[in-house]
């Protein structure tokens, strides 16, 4: 904790070393970042942002719930913010390896269907985890282009939406490619 203190501290001397303006009129974001809390993805470090590129919206393995006018959550109130307040042009939203949100339905998804490994416990994941790992981040781009007000900026093509993957491991990111039905390095 004393190191994290310490960097908050000096922070000022830190961004004026770098240029780095720490006002709040510039406040038009390149883009919205939507991922997961998990501390080992850092959307910052990733692309390079500087204060004012990212609106970030980090959540427990990145999920977005499914839009309910009757009952907005923090998620959807952000994601309306910073669509029709900060009229970013671009979302994205990264998932990443070795997940544990994903880890954790697998297993429940195996546990459901009465698979268990050979002393009766879970069974071991097995097969590609990273496909697994790439169709959570699609399903988070489903439910995020169902919220009322991304369909019609995706309509006007005012807004774009980008499903990203980091490899914690290797610390490559992948981009979703709609017509090739892939993700492929940025």
């Amino acid at each position: 904790m004393q190191y994290l203190t310490d960097q908050a501290r000096v922070f000022r001397a830190r961004a004026a070393a770098h240029a780095m303006p720490l006002d709040s009129a510039a406040r038009q974001p390149r883009a919205m970042f939507i991922s997961c809390s998990d501390a080992r993805l850092v959307p910052g470090l990733l692309t390079a942002a500087r204060p004012g590129d990212l609106f970030e919206l980090r959540t427990y393995g990145g999920l977005i719930p499914p839009y309910d006018e009757k009952a907005p959550t923090a998620e959807s109130r952000t994601i309306e913010y910073a669509v029709n307040e900060l009229n970013v042009s671009a979302i994205i939203v990264c998932g990443h390896s070795r997940c544990d949100v994903v880890t954790a339905a697998m297993l429940d998804n195996l546990a459901i269907a009465g698979v268990t490994g050979s002393d009766g416990e879970a069974a071991p994941l097995a097969g590609d985890v990273t496909a697994a790992d790439h169709w959570h981040v699609l399903s988070q781009l489903d439910a995020l282009s169902d919220h009322p007000c991304v369909a019609p900026r995706l309509a006007d093509r005012s807004l774009h939406l980008h499903a990203w993957f980091h490899d914690i491991d290797t610390g490559a990111t992948l981009a979703h490619h709609a017509r090739a039905n892939t993700f492929l390095p940025l």
